[in-house]
Order: structure tokens, then C-alpha cells, then sequence
């Protein structure tokens, strides 16, 4: 969230950003009812501030013998309206704090404005290659390999769920400590997360208010299961203060992700492009404010590092602002290229959230130079779904099999093909 204090002084680039980013709070009614809040609250201190000096002055009259009647009368109308106006200012209090939780996060001003469309190429890496014959969608050579198995996922939990057998889900474990190891050696501690969390939790990242219709919710324990491991990571400092000097912490973590919102009807829901549970390996900092911008180049350079030695082409996009999440200030989208769909698959999104997700989750920094809210940035280092599309696609050959990528051959017992 932003600063109370920021969103007043700032109200019309809060506007702005708000129309930036295609949200639907009601941002007028968030300044009217807060101005006739902080009104209310001005005209108790006023209010009471009188009745101090009337109460102080019935006391004398009284000590001096002299009729107080009247003054007594007015001090209860007084008294009756310093009431009246903190049950209003109380009433607008949990208005104002509802509207308050759906104001987004400020873009950077060096966000391109607009949808999708605007979304810009800032990079690629390497260059599609033509294998030379029709390269399958990832759904049919899994089928023909016997690894892939939509149909009875769908008889068990319905559609948007897949099931992996053999060496397909050999080659996504692969993927997954692959993944978790090259990021330690980047310099993150490794995390165990719990997969469902409270929500304090969810509103303390952003997801709650505004997503609660995409989220699997547990009413009996009043527990959400997590969408990603971003939720459970950055909660780990929830109300902490941590020392300057201990900055920038950084964590990955594994985890599964649900997200009941799987994408529009009809668009890309076949195979893995879309679907409700899938694994993914999250990558999380904790700065100062004046690093994070230099950190959030770094945490996409690790993502990126991992498509690298993957060898798979990619493109980083620096999102719009219609584009751009709620929480998120700036945003880069990683994109790897797919032969057997022929399109680009989004695999990481790498955010700086700046103070949005500190404040709501009350994690500070303190130290000799200063202090005040970290800064939270997030990265996924990858999702697996999508890469696993991108591996059996790309590494496709024309005789119906998947080579290995060669790092992760020793994960694979020196594996060379699937099939």
C-alpha cells in the first residue's frame, strides 16, 4: 500500500496511476471520504479542545459560588456532538480503509503507458531455430511418449489439471533442483515454505482484496492456498526489523502454485499453457530503497541465466502499465520461444514491488544511516510448466524424441533422450 501522507500530496498523479493501470477503484470517493474524515477528526480536536476550557470554566463558577447551569447545558451539547463526529469519523475510517487497500501501486515513470500492445521488447537472446521437419505440440509427443496424461487428470479434478509419469515428471524434478541449485550458487538461501497461509499473508503481498475470486480458499481454517511461493517468502520477515546492514537478503524457495483463474475460455488452456496447480521455484530480495532498482537488473539477470544455460531462446519485455500488476511499480516479462505452439511463453515475471508489499506487511530496516520499510522484489526462477513445453518442444527431434538439455543430463543419471 502507499503512504497515507503520499497519496495526499500526490492525488493527481494517484489518479493517474490509477487509470494507468485499468483499475476499478473508486479513487474520488476515497479523497472525498478521507477529507471529510480527516474534517471530522479537526472538528473533534476543536470540539474537545473547548470543552477543556468550559469544563475549566464551570469548575470556577462553581468554586466561586456562582450559577454554572448554562454553561453545563452547553458542554453536554458539545460533548453530544464530539460523539456524534468520532462515530462518523470512525464510520468513514473503515470506508476509507476498504478503498485504500484497492489503490494500486505506483508505476515508474519509465513504464510505457497502455495495454498488452505497448508492452516493449527491451532484449532477446538467441535466435528460433528451424529443425527441419514439423515440430509436435508438446500435448501429442507427450501422448505418443506415454508422459503426459490430460485426460485423467481431467476424470479426477476436472480440466486445467495434468499428469506427468515416468520420465516426464523425471525431467521436471530435474528442472525444479536444477533450478534451486544454480540459484544458490547466485547467492539465495534456500527456503521450505508453507504452501497455505492466512490473510494476513495474502493481503500482506497483494493479493487480497482484489484476488480473492482467484484464490482456493479453506473457509473451515480461514487458510488460503498459496499462488505462488512470493506469498509464503515475503511473509517470512512479516513485522520484522531487520538490520541494515543484513540487506539485501535474498531467497528462493520451490513450491506448488493453485490459482482457480486459468485464463480466459479457449485461450491457450490446452496442454501445460494454462492451468490451475503447477510448480514453480521463486526468487525473493529484500533492499534498501536505493538499491532496489540495480537488484531488480540483477534478479533478472539470475532468470535469465537459467533460459541461458538452457539454451533456449527468449525475449525480456518491460511491461505497460495496463499490463502490470497490481502491487508491481516495474515489471519484466521473460518469454521463451516454443517451436511446437509457434509462439513466445511467458516463464517469468521479475517485479519491483519498492515499499507497496513492505508496508502492508510491516517489514523495516534499521541501521545507523537510516531506516524505514525495505523494499521487496520477486522474480520466478522458472515456472515449470511452460518450460517444460519450451524443453519438449525445442528439443524436440525428428524421430519423435526429447534430447536432454546437457545441464540437466547428471540430474537424469546422464540421460541423453526421453523415448
Amino acid at each position: 500500500m502507499l503512504d497515507r501522507k503520499f497519496l495526499r500530496e500526490n492525488q493527481d498523479l494517484v489518479v493517474r496511476s490509477v487509470a494507468l493501470k485499468n483499475e476499478s477503484v473508486d479513487i474520488a470517493a476515497y479523497y472525498a471520504m478521507d477529507a471529510e474524515r480527516r474534517a471530522a477528526l479537526q472538528e473533534t480536536e476543536t470540539l474537545q479542545a473547548e470543552a477543556n476550557r468550559a469544563n475549566k470554566a464551570i469548575s470556577e463558577k462553581k468554586k466561586a459560588g456562582e450559577d454554572a447551569s448554562a454553561d453545563i447545558a452547553a458542554m453536554k451539547d458539545t460533548a453530544a456532538r464530539i460523539k456524534d463526529l468520532k462515530a462518523r469519523a470512525d464510520e468513514l475510517e473503515q470506508q476509507v480503509e476498504q478503498l485504500y487497500m484497492r489503490i494500486p501501486n505506483v508505476p515508474h515513470e519509465s513504464v510505457p503507458p497502455g495495454g498488452e500492445e505497448n508492452n516493449q521488447v527491451v532484449r532477446t537472446w538467441g535466435e528460433p531455430a528451424d529443425p527441419g521437419f514439423t515440430v509436435m505440440p508438446h500435448w501429442d509427443i507427450g501422448a505418443e511418449l506415454g508422459i503426459f496424461h490430460p485426460e485423467r487428470a481431467a476424470r479426477m479434478s476436472g480440466s486445467g489439471f495434468t499428469v506427468l509419469t515416468g520420465d516426464g515428471a523425471r525431467l521436471e524434478r530435474a528442472l525444479i533442483n536444477w533450478f534451486l541449485d544454480v540459484h544458490r550458487e547466485q547467492g539465495y538461501v534456500e527456503a521450505n515454505i508453507p504452501y497455505l497461509v492466512g490473510p494476513k499473508a495474502m493481503t500482506g503481498t497483494g493479493q487480497l482484496p482484489k484476488l480473492a475470486d482467484d484464490m482456493y480458499h479453506c473457509p473451515g481454517d480461514d487458510l488460503y492456498l498459496i499462488p505462488t511461493a512470493e506469498v509464503s517468502v515475503t511473509n517470512l520477515h512479516m513485522e520484522e526489523t531487520i538490520a541494515a546492514e543484513d540487506l539485501p537478503l535474498k531467497y528462493c524457495a520451490f513450491s506448488p502454485c493453485f490459482r482457480r483463474e486459468a485464463g480466459a475460455a479457449g485461450k491457450d488452456t490446452r496442454g501445460l499453457l494454462r492451468v490451475h496447480q503447477f510448480h514453480k521455484v521463486e526468487m525473493v530480495k529484500f533492499t534498501r530503497p536505493e538499491t532496489s532498482w540495480d537488484e531488480l537488473e540483477s534478479l533478472t539477470a539470475d532468470a535469465e541465466e537459467l533460459l541461458q544455460k538452457l539454451e533456449l531462446p527468449y525475449r525480456v519485455l518491460t511491461l505497460a502499465t495496463g499490463d502490470l500488476s497490481f502491487a508491481a511499480c516495474k515489471c519484466y516479462d521473460l518469454e521463451v520461444w516454443s517451436a511446437g505452439v509457434g509462439k513466445w511463453l511467458e516463464v517469468s515475471s521479475c517485479s519491483n514491488f519498492t515499499d507497496f508489499q513492505a508496508r502492508r506487511a510491516g517489514i523495516r530496516f534499521k541501521g545507523p544511516d537510516g531506516k524505514g520499510f525495505v523494499h521487496t522484489l520477486n522474480g520466478s526462477g522458472l515456472a515449470l510448466p511452460r518450460i517444460l513445453v519450451a524443453v519438449m518442444e525445442n528439443y524436440q527431434t525428428a524421430d519423435g524424441r526429447i534430447r536432454v538439455p546437457p545441464v540437466l543430463a547428471p540430474y537424469l543419471g546422464g540421460m541423453e533422450y526421453i523415448g
